[in-house]
């Protein structure tokens, strides 16, 4: 993988990936457009036979997803990055481009719903055998692996309980397997973790969540190695089609240089509100990484520079409390989305977990009584006082 530039995240943030039209405008240009003009036969055979390294057409690449796309690039500290219409493209997207009939994934169990029924149903269906295991379990990797394994796959921290995994140990195995290491990384950032830092050969990202930030845009990022991605990805992106719309490029462009802001921002007070969380009785528990009680602190402390913009907790003893909960709130809304300026919260098991079973559900550590809480930018007194409010009633 590419050094780490010689400026801060903050920086790259700014003015990472920018290429400026010949009208050397301020703002990212917004290309709309659908294909581009040659100025000769001969120059759009060379375009098509790659030894032109322009523009084609808007779903193989366009000059506003190539910004973003390198300043992804350059945050992450990857060689190369390619943009899909959404977070779940991207995963279907990197499973698909390098998997076949017969090949075997080992994924942690501590998943997203959707990804879970791309993991459990959808690559089962093309003859791609998947076992899944509990991700902070060393040897559960080692036993799972089979001469056929060619990819392991997690997402730490895990949705919706946080579970931390410990990146660089799982890339050991799967490196000494002969399998490579995909990672989503969505819930903590390339700001606060970068797993290709720890090995990993393939970092995923939702960029509908703490990139746009703000709830406008649906889209995804798949980052690797410049060989991964002209090996498998380039390709099958190119002739499938999972195109990010460069509207949402351009969204996500500016969206990014405030990135490191709104995340810093909302970490500091996912921090604080864990902690007056933790010390209500009305509280059950709470899970947030940088807590010394959380189960993987060890590992998160030493694997994420914070402990993100997430919590987790249980309210009471049953789904009624947690709804009750949930339907005093005012200012923080009921939504599945995270990661945005609004202040989100969820139940799990009726919402982004409801296609799993309850026996699969609680070995999951989600209960009825859980619910997942996305800190935005609003006031951490105000916050707190929704919170308070709710809980005492």
């Amino acid at each position: 993988m590419t050094a780490r530039p010689p400026f801060h995240p903050d920086t790259a943030l700014v003015h990472g990936g920018t290429a400026r039209s010949g009208f050397g405008e301020t703002s990212e240009a917004l290309f709309l457009t659908q294909s581009f003009v040659y100025g000769s036969a001969e120059a759009a055979e060379a375009r098509f036979a790659g030894d032109d390294p322009g523009f084609i057409y808007s779903r193989f690449s366009n000059p506003t997803v190539k910004m973003l796309e390198d300043r992804l690039c350059l945050l992450e500290g990857a060689e190369a990055c390619r943009a899909t219409a959404s977070g779940m493209a991207a995963v279907t997207a990197a499973m698909l481009c390098c998997l076949s009939a017969g090949d075997h994934v080992v994924a942690a169990r501590a998943l997203f719903g959707s990804c879970r029924y791309v993991v459990e149903e959808l690559l089962p269906r093309f003859g791609i055998e998947t076992t899944l295991i509990d991700g902070r379990d060393l040897d559960a990797w080692r036993g799972a692996v089979r001469p056929n394994t060619k990819v392991f796959f997690l997402e730490t921290p895990s949705n919706p309980t946080l579970e931390v995994i410990d990146l660089r140990a799982v890339a050991d195995i799967a490196h000494g397997a002969g399998a490579k290491l995909f990672v989503d990384n969505v819930f903590s950032t390339p700001l606060f973790q970068r797993p290709l830092e720890f090995g990993a050969d393939v970092v995923i990202y939702s960029a509908t969540k703490h990139m746009d930030g703000q709830g406008r845009c649906l889209a995804g990022a798949i980052l690797s190695s410049q060989k991964w991605i002209d090996d498998h990805l380039h390709t099958f992106l190119r002739q499938t089609g999972p195109s990010l719309s460069p509207f949402n490029a351009w969204v996500i462009l500016k969206s990014l240089e405030t990135f490191a802001l709104r995340v810093n921002r909302q970490a500091d007070t996912a921090a604080a509100l864990a902690d007056r969380l933790a010390d209500h009785g009305k509280v059950k528990r709470v899970f947030y990484p940088h807590r010394a009680d959380h189960p993987d602190y060890a590992v998160a402390s030493r694997q994420m520079a914070r402990g993100g913009t997430l919590i987790a907790f249980e309210v009471g003893e049953s789904k009624q409390d947690a709804f009750a909960f949930l339907n005093r709130l005012g200012l923080i809304k009921i939504s599945n989305n995270l990661g945005d300026a609004k202040s989100l919260i969820t139940h799990p098991s009726t919402t982004t977990h409801q296609r799993l079973d309850e026996e699969a559900r609680v070995d999951l550590g989600i209960h009825q009584n859980l619910v997942r809480l996305s800190v935005g930018l609003e006031h951490a007194d105000d916050l707190w006082a929704d919170l308070e409010g709710a809980l005492a009633a």
